[in-house]
């Protein structure tokens, strides 16, 4: 068995205790479609932040949760509606399941993940697609016995259009969801990367929180943000520069050294950053985060790879 299949062996996830009745549960490597979760534990109930991709690794996440918890999983927030985040939905049953209001419609239309050639595949096993039934536009109170934890929608398009972080103010905790990863490489193809520059600067960093659970990766500080901060303006300076002299995403991304940002996992999304950060100079602000190509985009990244599917470990 190799490195890599050992590291991401859902056994090998981690849970840790970043606050009093409060758990971050991290899935090593973070790359395609291995996702962090969390919970909170109340006396009378366990609240979910979010599911994970397969039947195999959302389970896994369950039985860690019942280790820790006899009580049962009354609420599942979803924080965003990509599938690495929410398949697994349907193995909570009797959870109130939360998100965004953009979030159920993205869900019903992207569905299930599947093996489609663009990413090498996976069993994701007996999978049932259940969309969020309580909903809401702008924030939202969960408590878990006295503790508050805070559903804030970060205010615009970033990774998605429908991105919700999960705040614990008195803790200082922030469950970030794909707003950050950390050692991997940021994915805006969903969403906008001028967006995510502004909701970074504007929204995450005045929370002020001293621990984050990113959406992919280890816990971490608040340096992670900055560290996504300047892949994102990397990403944005050299768009607007390929945009204007009219080089196509693919090319683009063949011309650029990455230099510390090659290192992280899945290098291969600079090409589906471009499309994003393309589409977002062509539009106002008000259209970002609007359709776009996508097979086009997934194309291109598996040209970028060689013309090889996509890793993935899930």
């Amino acid at each position: 068995m190799s490195t890599s299949q050992v590291d991401t062996d859902p056994a090998n996830a981690t849970v840790t205790e970043v606050a009093d009745g409060v758990f971050a549960y991290v899935q090593p490597n973070g790359s395609w479609m291995i996702n962090n979760t969390g919970f909170l534990v109340a006396r009378d109930g366990v609240s979910a932040i979010d599911a994970c991709s397969t039947e195999r690794r959302t389970r896994a996440f369950h039985d860690t949760i019942a280790g820790v918890s006899s009580a049962p999983v009354r609420t599942l927030v979803n924080t965003h509606h990509h599938p690495d985040h929410t398949a697994g939905n349907g193995l909570f049953p009797g959870a109130a399941i939360v998100a965004h209001e953009n979030a159920r419609a993205e869900m019903r239309t992207l569905g299930l993940p599947h093996n489609s050639g663009v990413w090498t595949d996976v069993d994701y096993g007996d999978l049932d697609l259940t969309l969020p039934f309580l909903t809401f536009a702008e924030r939202m109170t969960l408590w878990a016995d006295d503790l508050r934890a805070e559903l804030l929608y970060c205010g615009g398009p970033a990774h998605t259009t429908n991105d919700v972080v999960v705040w614990l103010p008195e803790q200082s905790v922030l469950f970030a969801g794909d707003l950050l990863f950390h050692g991997g490489t940021p994915f805006l193809l969903s969403g906008s990367v001028l967006g995510a520059i502004e909701v970074l600067e504007g929204f995450v960093k005045p929370l002020g929180a001293r621990t984050i659970l990113p959406g992919h990766g280890p816990v971490g500080g608040p340096e992670m943000i900055d560290e996504v901060l300047g892949y994102l303006r990397f990403v944005r300076d050299i768009a607007s520069d390929g945009h204007a002299a009219g080089v196509p995403p693919l090319e683009l991304a063949r011309g650029t050294d990455l230099g510390p940002y090659a290192a992280w996992t899945d290098p291969e999304r600079i090409v589906g950053n471009l499309h994003r950060a393309y589409a977002d100079l062509s539009v106002p602000v008000a259209g970002r985060g609007g359709p776009i190509d996508f097979p086009s985009a997934l194309a291109d990244m598996v040209a970028y790879n060689g013309g090889r599917p996509l890793t993935c470990l899930a």
